[in-house]
Formats: structure tokens, C-alpha cells, sequence
């Protein structure tokens, strides 16, 4: 009896019996449709051993990140047939339940692949310490963020920038009917920009700065004086060069620094843009009030961050395939609780919008990207980095359009000792066409 034999009904109980995968077996055999959008491949036995052990998305992301299971073809496609047929709430994933597992341990049995769990792949994050603490955030951070600047170019673009964009015609009309990525990049740091407020002279504090887009782009066009804070030794060297690059250096600081070691406030403005991710449930009222701190009175903050539906917590467990291999030690937290985190500390929450469809768009071309360098970014990192990435992007696009996922964009400030805001009386101003330099 084949393998092919031995799995179909595995298959069928996990997909229904109108397949959507084309799956082929390391002894050759094959089920499925050969028109399924779902192409993949057992290539070692070790592929149902990870699951016999993992029964659950860790165990399929494992078998994927190391090899023993590829998947073939547009990705895109092909998850968006596996959305069609998972759970509404939680999307493609691996869902084994006792029965199911029953059946997956006796079908390693007739194959004769029963054994010992296979060693993870080099490419799980390994954290060490209290979770949380200055020096497993920094650990965190260079799990995600230290594999290499030239691999981020090859999936980001140009404008490294990693967070999403944003997909403006109507306050944009420079850039035409259709912006590409690195336009809506440009457009996004100038929404932060008005929304902060930004005029020459102020001084800016970027959480999470990255490689540098949104500091320099708010110096350079804003005409501010701005520090960005990373944990990431590699974005830092790169945001620096940027600034000098650009002529810049001379007002623009760039620091190795916890966002709980700044103590040279105050700040006119404060971004945070897709950073309070990794500060956890715990810490969001310190994070929060040490923002607050910083801010003079009247000063703004913008937190642009991605956010979960309420209830529990479920991408972020320790069995998930995002906290082991992309943001381990990440948690999404619900818009109200963000919310509530900011006003409890003082801030007064005076705007809130919603970039959910742009960040799936930003997810797609990332994608894109990827694809198009695919050998260029495997010898850069790994064969299994690269397929981290291409996974992580294409099923957080799916996220994203399903409203799974949301992200969002909330603008607060901090009222002087009377209650007075100094925020203007509408939105307007918070979308005005970009500003001149100096002005």
C-alpha cells in the first residue's frame, strides 16, 4: 500500500472530501486533484512524525520551515483555497482533533515512521530569561529583526519600511490612480506626521525606529530635530548611515535603548509604529505611562499597531507557528484594551483609524517581493527563513482581509495641567497635503 493510500483518509478528515491539495509523497504517490491551487510535498517521512508530535500548526510549520513539506505554486492561491475550507475565527491552520490523532498514529505504525520527535529546525526562536525583561525583549527583537539588512531590502523595497502602508489617492494626488509600495510608504510617514502635528523645531521621539524611514523622513520634510530608540543592532548601523546619507546626521539621533531607559524627555511628539506589539499585556501600563512621561504637555503620540479580535489570545500561543518563528514573545492586543491602557495613565484618546485593508495590500506586495528574490534571500539567510517569511506574510494578508486581524492607527495627546488639549476642533488637519520643510 502506498503512502498516498495510507493518508488519504488523514487527508479527507482534515479538508473535507472535495479536496483542495494536490499532495504527493515521498514514495511518489499522489492524491488530490492535479488542478487543486494547493500543491504540496511529503518529502520525508519526518513530515507526519512532526505531527505526530505537534499535532497542531506548530507541528505543520515545522515540517514546512525544515523541508520535509513544501508547498508549491502561487502561496497566495493557495491559502486563500485552504481559508475556504478552516475556520472562520482562527483561518488556514492545522487542526487535529483526538480522533484524528488516533488515526495519525496508526497510520506512522503501518508506515513504520514511528520514532523519537524530530529536532526543531535551527530557525525556532530559543529565549532565555524573565519574559518580558530588557534582556529577552532584546533577544526577541533580534530573533525577528538581526537576519540580515540586505534580506529586509529584498522583501520591504527601498523605503524599509515595516509597517504598513498606506494606499492614499485622494490626499496623495501626486503620486496618481495607483501608488505603489514605496509611495504608500511616503504617504504613511506623512499621515503620521500631520496627525503628530509636526513643525520645524520640535523634537520627536520614534519607539522603535527601525531602519530609519519615519525620522528621517519627519526631519527632512518637517524640519524636526528627532531621536529613534531600537533594540536592533543591525537597524540601528542601518538607520544611522541613512542619515548621513541624507545629510542628516546632524538632527537625527539614532539609539541602541529600551523605550524604559529614556529619561531625556520632554518630546513634542512621539510615534510608535508597529513596536507596541512587543511590549505584552503586562508591561502595556508601564509602556504607556513612560510615554506619557515623556511627552511635554499638549504633545501627542501616535501607536500604530496591529490588533487581534477580542477574547483569547490564540496566534500568539507558545504552540503557534508566529510566536516560535516571527515574533516570539509578541502579543495583539484588542483596540479597547489599548485604548483603556493610554487614557488609565492620562493620555486623552482624540483620534482612531483604521488600516486593516492597507496592511493586507502591504502583505501582498511584500510577498511579491519575496517571490520575485526568492533564490537571492534563501542565500542570504536560509532555505528556512525564507520560507518563515513567505508563510508568515501570506497568511497575515489572509488575516488581514478576513478581519482576523486589524490595525490601527491611535492618535492621543497629553492635556496640560487645566484639561486644554491644543488638538485642532476637527480631522482636517490630521489629513492636510504634506507640509513644506520649515513650515
Amino acid at each position: 500500500m502506498s503512502v498516498a493510500d495510507v493518508v488519504d483518509p488523514l487527508v479527507r478528515a482534515g479538508l473535507g472530501e472535495d479536496l483542495p491539495v494536490r499532495l504527493r509523497c515521498w514514495d511518489g504517490s499522489e492524491l488530490g486533484p492535479s488542478s487543486a491551487p494547493v500543491q504540496l510535498t511529503f518529502t520525508s517521512p519526518r513530515a507526519l512524525r512532526r505531527l505526530l508530535w505537534a499535532p497542531n500548526e506548530l507541528g505543520f510549520a515545522r515540517a514546512y520551515v525544515s523541508g520535509d513539506v513544501l508547498i508549491e505554486g502561487d502561496i497566495m492561491a493557495g491559502l486563500s483555497a485552504l481559508d475556504r475550507v478552516a475556520d472562520p475565527e482562527f483561518g488556514p491552520g492545522v487542526v487535529i482533533d483526538a480522533s484524528t490523532r488516533r488515526a495519525l498514529v496508526k497510520a506512522a505504525l503501518r508506515l513504520g515512521i514511528a520514532g523519537p520527535p524530530p529536532r526543531p529546525p535551527a530557525e525556532e526562536s530559543r529565549l532565555g530569561g524573565l519574559r518580558h525583561s530588557r534582556s529577552r525583549d532584546a533577544q526577541a527583537i533580534a530573533h525577528h529583526y538581526d537576519v540580515g539588512n540586505e534580506f529586509y531590502e529584498l522583501v520591504l523595497g527601498p523605503s524599509m519600511t515595516y509597517s504598513c502602508a498606506y494606499y492614499d489617492q485622494e490626499h496623495s494626488p501626486a503620486f496618481g490612480p495607483a501608488l505603489g509600495l514605496e509611495e504608500a510608504q511616503q504617504a504613511k510617514c506623512d499621515l503620521v506626521a500631520h496627525k503628530l502635528g509636526l513643525k520645524s523645531g520640535m523634537r520627536v521621539l520614534d519607539v522603535g525606529c527601525g531602519w530609519g524611514a519615519f525620522v528621517c523622513n519627519a526631519v527632512r520634510n518637517y524640519g524636526v530635530e528627532a531621536v529613534g530608540i531600537t533594540l536592533s543592532k543591525e537597524q540601528a548601523d542601518y538607520a544611522r548611515r541613512r542619515a548621513d546619507d541624507e545629510g542628516l546626521g546632524d538632527r537625527v539621533e539614532i539609539r541602541i535603548q529600551d523605550y524604559r531607559d529614556v529619561h531625556d524627555g520632554p518630546f513634542d511628539a512621539i510615534a510608535s509604529i508597529g513596536m507596541s506589539e512587543h511590549v505584552g499585556q503586562a508591561m502595556l501600563s508601564t509602556y504607556s505611562q513612560e510615554l506619557f512621561a515623556l511627552l511635554r504637555p499638549g504633545g501627542r503620540l501616535l501607536n500604530h499597531a496591529i490588533s487581534r479580535r477580542p477574547g483569547p489570545s490564540e496566534g500568539f500561543s507558545r504552540t503557534s507557528f508566529i510566536d516560535r518563528y516571527v515574533f516570539p514573545d509578541g502579543e495583539l492586543q484588542p483596540m479597547a484594551t489599548m485604548v483603556e491602557a493610554m487614557e488609565k495613565v492620562g493620555f486623552e484618546v482624540r483620534d482612531v483609524e483604521s488600516l486593516r485593508e492597507h496592511y493586507a495590500l502591504t502583505l501582498r506586495a511584500w510577498v511579491a517581493n519575496l517571490e520575485a528574490n526568492w533564490d537571492r534571500a534563501v542565500e542570504l539567510t536560509s532555505p528556512g527563513r525564507a520560507r518563515v517569511w513567505r508563510l508568515y506574510m501570506a497568511g497575515s494578508a489572509l488575516g488581514f482581509e478576513a478581519n482576523r486581524l486589524g490595525v490601527n492607527q491611535l492618535l492621543a495627546v497629553r492635556p496640560d495641567v487645566h484639561g486644554a488639549s491644543g488638538m485642532p476642533r476637527t480631522r482636517a488637519s490630521l489629513l492636510a497635503p504634506a507640509a513644506s520643510p520649515g513650515s
